[in-house]
């Protein structure tokens, strides 16, 4: 699932793209060896037991390790006996969750077959994966079936998973009547685990004050840890709250910096925008490049601005220029 992100472009603005341990007790014994190594501790054997990891019941052990991916997994299987006993049912999510993967995007010689990919997916989920709930959840969504939706994501969200508090948070904004504050408060504990597009969101939120009050201070400095944190759309209204003055203090540097950094990495809106200013520069050869980019990517009124700068460049000049748009390759994204 990709919710569209909120609020739309159509709506105007120009952002709219945009443990301690104890000692039981009993003292514990301390060795001094001198000056170079001033003391060593020892814990005393029941500070040795009270730590035994082991003894970890097996439903904590399953709520600790339910976001884990499956390195992790197989690291902590090697803890101990009772961990690898306890966490098979996450290992075989695991392959549920690879195998759901294959059947919905068509990999590993497999055809694509969305109800097969819910189908292992939920079984991943039954397994107690969260990573398996934000799949299911996200083929709910797109089959129409909200509340099932839903109730995958606040699951896999009350285990600690960023992904899922983040895509429970924008359920909420698009749910019928929407519940702005609940969105908020799941966008928050995403962004604070750094989650990137949740920090987009959340700035949003504070932007045109949804869920809270208006504050566009707040709001353009979640925009730039999002921004920081590679999501392109981020990167844009960051560029805007620069050139603007909204939430930053204006620079003409930083909004042209931020800008280019969008366009590198295929914001069609950058890319326009950027041509544009690269042809007030007088750069015109690197100006059509960016204009073509954002004219292949829909945005109709950078070919007007790029077929009058081609008008004034050499044969030669335009097939250099069309040559490096051929050839271009965005950098990669966070989103």
């Amino acid at each position: 699932m990709k919710h569209r992100t909120w609020p739309v472009r159509s709506e105007g603005s120009r952002f709219a793209a945009l443990r301690l341990s104890r000692s039981g007790g009993k003292k514990e014994e301390t060795h001094h060896y001198g000056k170079r190594f001033s003391s060593v501790t020892i814990p005393s054997r029941s500070s040795r037991e009270e730590s035994d990891f082991s003894k970890l019941p097996d439903d904590i052990l399953l709520k600790i390790a339910a976001t884990f991916t499956l390195p992790n997994l197989q690291t902590a299987s090697l803890v101990c006996k009772s961990w690898r006993d306890a966490l098979r049912p996450l290992r075989e999510a695991m392959l549920l969750l690879k195998w759901g993967k294959r059947f919905k995007h068509g990999h590993g010689r497999v055809r694509p077959n969305i109800q097969k990919a819910l189908d292992s997916f939920l079984k991943g989920a039954a397994r107690g994966s969260t990573l398996a709930m934000v799949d299911a959840g996200l083929i709910y969504w797109e089959m129409g079936k909200k509340e099932k939706s839903i109730a995958l994501y606040s699951k896999a969200a009350a285990l600690g998973d960023p992904t899922a508090q983040c895509n429970l948070g924008i359920s909420y904004l698009h749910s019928e009547p929407p519940k702005p504050v609940e969105a908020v408060k799941w966008l928050y504990l995403a962004s604070n685990a750094g989650y990137v597009r949740a920090q987009y969101q959340l700035a949003l939120c504070l932007h045109y004050g949804r869920g809270m009050d208006h504050n566009l201070p707040e709001a353009a400095r979640w925009y730039l840890k999002a921004a920081e944190g590679g999501y392109v759309r981020a990167m844009y209204n960051v560029s805007l709250c620069y050139s603007y003055g909204e939430g930053l203090v204006r620079s003409h540097r930083q909004a042209r910096r931020w800008m280019k950094r969008a366009a590198d990495r295929g914001h069609s809106k950058a890319q326009f925008e950027h041509g544009l200013g690269l042809f007030s520069e007088g750069e015109m050869m690197k100006a059509i490049v960016y204009l073509e980019l954002a004219t292949r990517a829909g945005e109709t009124a950078a070919a007007h601005v790029k077929n009058v700068i081609l008008q004034q460049l050499s044969a030669t000049s335009r097939d250099r220029a069309m040559l490096l748009a051929d050839n271009w390759c965005a950098l990669p994204t966070s989103h």
